[in-house]
């Protein structure tokens, strides 16, 4: 997995999980793509809920491209239920707009239809990067999201899902999955439906050469890329001994590693931390969060020992 902070490249930033009046959000994509843009985002993905009550919309927002802003073809896709019998969300960006749909014609699933895990494969065989929407909204157990072989990541923040039901992450899901050898990447985003406060929390920071869908999109899969609330992480340094992270001023720097491995490093407008690694070796992987003041937070890619 390549790092966001050795990669070539620009910061980019992004919201990878968004809704229009294509499906249940209440303005319309050119307006999202214009509030986005205004509010200083690079890009954005509009991925509308692909089921038949709406017609199976890829929303193409292509028209609205310009040389400051860009936009990835997307969709929130769903089919089959998971184990407390509800409807897979499973987020997929970069999806081609000919995507053939599955049998999903509304918000409860139906007999017959394809799974959750094969309907993310066969988006993720498409060329789409895969992630794991909401996984605390959805009541996700751990079973369901081993299934999800073809993710690429876990929505480790959710705005939407914050302010509307206090049900925002999947750190855990992610924490579990990464013990057991997967590799995936974290993400934050919106879920914005512009019904509530649900815009403009959550982001993605991708390292790519320029602000195009292609090169973001290979960023993403590659892991490129942090996620943030609004602290800024500019670097991450890991030598056999610790790991050295520089940010905008933070309050916490906070190391995560398997089980019960975890460090914190306190102080006041931090700038640069280190932090031993001798809790995370044996655990094989760890993830970094920093909290500034106001207690927003940034989240680096899982780092695992080679």
């Amino acid at each position: 997995m390549l790092s966001a902070f050795s990669a070539p490249g620009t910061f980019y930033r992004g919201n990878l999980h968004t809704h229009s009046t294509l499906s249940d959000g209440c303005l319309d994509p050119q307006e999202v793509c214009r509030r986005y843009r205004a509010e200083g985002y690079d890009f954005i993905s509009l991925t509308d809920h692909f089921i038949g009550e709406y017609g199976y919309p890829v929303a193409d927002t292509r028209a609205w491209h310009s040389d400051a802003f860009t936009t990835i073809l997307g969709a929130e896709l769903h089919s089959g239920a998971m184990e407390n019998g509800q409807l897979w969300h499973i987020l997929a960006v970069g999806l081609p707009y000919d995507f053939v749909p599955p049998n999903a014609p509304g918000f409860k699933p139906v007999a017959g239809q394809e799974t959750g895990p094969e309907l993310a494969k066969r988006a993720r065989d498409a060329g789409a990067f895969v992630a794991i929407a909401h996984p605390h909204w959805s009541g996700l157990t751990l079973a369901d999201a081993r299934s999800i072989t073809a993710a690429h990541s876990v929505e480790i923040y959710n705005h939407g899902c914050a302010v509307g039901c206090d049900r925002e992450g999947g750190g855990h899901v992610l924490d579990l999955l990464l013990s057991e050898g997967r590799d995936l990447t974290l993400i934050a985003t919106d879920d914005a439906h512009f019904t509530e406060p649900d815009h403009f929390g959550g982001w993605v920071m991708v390292k790519a050469q320029a602000n195009e869908p292609a090169l973001l999109l290979e960023a993403l899969k590659n892991g490129a890329f942090y996620s943030s609330q609004g602290p800024e992480i500019r670097a991450v340094t890991m030598t056999d001994d610790a790991v050295t992270v520089e940010t905008t001023a933070v309050a916490t720097i906070i190391l995560q590693g398997h089980g019960q491995a975890a460090t914190a490093l306190h102080g006041h407008s931090m700038t640069r931390g280190t932090v031993s690694l001798d809790r995370f070796r044996a655990g094989g992987w760890l993830r970094i969060t920093v909290v500034d003041a106001a207690g927003k937070r940034a989240w680096t890619n899982p780092l695992r020992f080679t």
